[in-house]
């Protein structure tokens, strides 16, 4: 068994990253990110405030972006709609969940599609279902990676996702089912209502988890071999940690990694490279709009 360390895929991720920025800095300019936050959620000031520190580690400028969790809905629409038209913005990206009060999908149609370095917008998933080029959502993308960069190449493997987000679940299955690089796998979905999960999961070279429970998947759901992806982040209590939690996936990975070939740890896993594909999306965008640039500029010459 080889535990998939997703801190230095990650980290290799952001410095090729960090070389392409430079190199656009050169020629065109730093790629800019924009991150929305609203309101003081803990968990999003800490995911808000390591997206930023990424940037700073791969070149990429940072335009934060802060309003009180009771901003009006036409306040956040100004914003982004200000954001779309600024030049020097490649990227927006609106940090969820938002406040009750705020419309979620709403708030993310109003977001371009070719700023959406989230991916979340349906013109995304649209071209993601459709096989055109887009943005494709961080977690998902950096699965793949995980994937490829372990040496799993997933095609011509049965590939099982439990879980039917549309953040995870059903993105990640698009991109291992479609034409071309980390795709090309047989893909079964399933999700709550599957009858029977180990019947499906037991047939699984691949096996994907992004549930949101933890202990969803024991060693006797899994095909010995399988790779697992464990994409659950959950906090379960223990007195011994000093938070009085801890952090646990959905599988159950004591009783599963003698049982898998490769599995992601949690923390460790997926989570870096959820950043780090961000990065790279930032950098996609910016990469775009200095072509639109150079073509516009041409056909003024």
């Amino acid at each position: 068994m080889t535990i998939i360390d997703g801190k230095k895929i990650a980290a290799d991720v952001r410095a090729e990253v960090a070389a392409g920025a430079a190199a656009l800095r050169s020629s065109f300019r730093a790629p800019g990110l924009a991150v929305v936050l609203c309101g003081e959620d803990p968990a999003s000031v800490s995911y808000v405030t390591a997206k930023e520190r990424a940037c700073a580690e791969c070149g990429i400028v940072s335009f934060p972006v802060r309003f009180p969790a009771d901003v009006p809905r036409e306040t956040l629409l100004g914003e982004i709609a200000r954001l779309d038209a600024a030049p020097e913005v490649d990227g927006i990206l609106v940090q969820l969940p938002l406040p009750r009060d705020l419309d979620e999908r709403e708030v993310l149609l109003a977001i371009s599609p070719d700023k959406d370095v989230d991916g979340f917008h349906p013109v995304s998933a649209g071209r993601l279902a459709t096989g055109f080029d887009g943005f494709v959502p961080c977690t998902p993308a950096g699965i793949v990676e995980l994937l490829l960069r372990s040496g799993v190449d997933p095609a011509g493997k049965h590939a099982v996702v439990v879980g039917r987000s549309n953040i995870v679940g059903k993105p990640v299955a698009a991109l291992l089912a479609r034409k071309g690089r980390g795709g090309d796998a047989t893909v079964t979905l399933c999700h709550s209502a599957t009858p029977d999960l180990g019947r499906f999961t037991r047939e699984a070279d691949i096996l994907v988890v992004a549930v949101g429970r933890p202990g969803t998947i024991g060693s006797g759901m899994v095909k010995p071999g399988a790779v697992v992806i464990d994409v659950g982040v959950n906090r379960v209590p223990d007195p011994s940690k000093k938070a009085g939690f801890r952090l646990v996936g959905d599988v159950d990975f004591d009783a599963v990694s003698p049982v898998a070939s490769r599995i992601t740890p949690v923390p460790g896993g997926v989570g870096p490279m959820t950043i780090a594909m961000l990065m790279a999306n930032t950098l996609k965008a910016a990469r775009l709009h200095a072509a639109a640039a150079k073509a516009t500029a041409g056909g003024d010459s």
